[in-house]
């Protein structure tokens, strides 16, 4: 009941911002909640002392929401899945080298570059050792999948550009949850279990494990599919998959967010290939672009609500606005370095790194892996300069990416 009880919550005051953000604000929808959710936050910060009993309830009800588990092993698995079924395998093919070289090496190099610029770099407020710093770099690096996916509905950009950043996104989950989990381990000191074999094997059973667990769960079910034209039955399908093959996932442990990537895509581009009827596609899309948009809703209320729980956030200004800097900066050296040794199909030029830099947005699943962090005296800090850079990142990055990707290319 307390989970019911939270999301019932969550959705009635989602459901009076989103009203509020169609009828006046008319920005994107999950920007304009978020936008609202910050607004109200503030407002109940400065004010208090003056309305202490809903300042206190709705800071009791986010402490108590287990953010990190629902995002992480639920919500995300149904958006990942939503999203997965739009999108097409023939342009991910196309894409394949710059997705894979995005998604593995990127995060790899964009961690280094914001641990080491963190650490080096000397600013007030933000002195914390050298492998909390990378720490913080692991779960800032990886792109979101949720934001970039929602913003991407909303940016007119070049198709296979927007290919290039929603499969990096879709991607980079197993690549950044196992760089994230062995960098915790050892910023806490448990180094016996990790050595080079055992971060290699992690990293193949998360990745691999979830690409054949996707692969056997979007078969299945596009077999069963096929033998059948009903729309309900074929929805219950699906939310099997997400549902059920979260909990194999979880039981094998390996990368519930791939799974339902790869799931997703065999399923959608099944659709395309024996053609479902048009009433079951029509109730397939609405459903899940309507979960989508609801799951996304709660997100981006969160991520706006979020302020609550860092009462002090101002004192986080200047090291929160240095972070933004050099995830930017460290985000450029990344995409940079790979394409002047590796040889692309197309050429990736100077226009395409800058909207592939400004298009990579930062969201729930960088504060959710904040969250997780256990207790320690560098917790709070790492919460807050994530909290400005999501922030950033959503707002300004999500509101201008179309904008910005016109206007390079036009030049290029």
């Amino acid at each position: 009941m307390e989970l019911y009880y939270s999301l019932s919550v969550f959705i009635v005051i989602a459901s009076f911002f989103a009203y509020f953000n169609v009828r006046f604000l008319k920005l994107p929808s999950t920007i304009g909640i978020m936008v609202i959710a910050m607004v109200a936050s503030i407002v109940l910060v400065t004010f208090g002392n003056a309305i202490p009993t809903v300042n206190e309830r709705i800071s009791s009800l986010l402490e108590r929401f287990d953010f990190t588990e629902v995002l992480m092993g639920a919500m995300l698995n149904f958006m990942l899945f939503a999203g997965a079924i739009h999108v097409s395998l023939r342009d991910l093919r196309e894409q394949s080298r710059p997705i894979l070289t995005f998604s593995t090496i990127t995060v790899v190099i964009s961690t280094l570059a914001v641990g080491t610029l963190v650490y080096f770099i000397p600013i007030d407020g933000l002195e914390i050792p050298f492998l909390y710093c990378l720490l913080f770099g692991a779960l800032i690096s990886p792109t979101d999948p949720v934001a970039v996916l929602s913003i991407l509905k909303e940016a007119k950009v070049r198709k296979s550009l927007e290919t290039k950043i929603a499969g990096e996104s879709l991607f980079n989950d197993g690549m950044a949850v196992v760089l994230f989990a062995v960098l915790l381990q050892l910023a806490q000191g448990r180094t016996e279990e990790f050595t080079v074999i055992n971060i290699l094997w992690l990293l193949i059973r998360e990745a691999g494990g979830g690409f054949l667990l996707g692969v056997v769960l979007g078969v299945g079910a596009s077999k069963a599919i096929r033998k059948i034209d009903d729309y309900k039955v074929t929805i219950l399908i699906t939310l099997s998959v997400v549902m059920g093959g979260y909990l194999i996932a979880r039981a094998l442990h390996v990368s519930g967010p791939l799974t339902m990537v790869f799931a997703g895509l065999i399923i959608g581009n099944f659709r395309k290939r024996w053609a479902m009827s048009a009433t079951t596609k029509d109730y397939l899309d609405k459903f899940w672009e309507l979960n989508d948009e609801i799951l996304n809703a709660i997100l981006f209320l969160f991520i706006g609500f979020n302020l609550l729980l860092i009462p002090d956030l101002t004192q986080y200004w200047l090291p929160g606005l240095a972070c933004v800097i050099i995830v930017l900066l460290s985000r450029l050296i990344s995409i940079w370095l790979p394409t002047r040794v590796i040889t692309f199909k197309e050429k990736i030029t100077r226009g395409t790194i800058n909207v592939l830099v400004w298009g990579g947005l930062r969201g729930g699943v960088s504060i959710a892996l904040a969250l997780s962090i256990d207790d320690n005296p560098y917790k709070k800090t790492i919460i807050a300069i994530t909290y400005f850079v999501v922030v950033f990142s959503i707002i300004v990055q999500g509101l201008t990416i179309g904008k910005v990707a016109n206007r390079v290319l036009a030049k290029s």
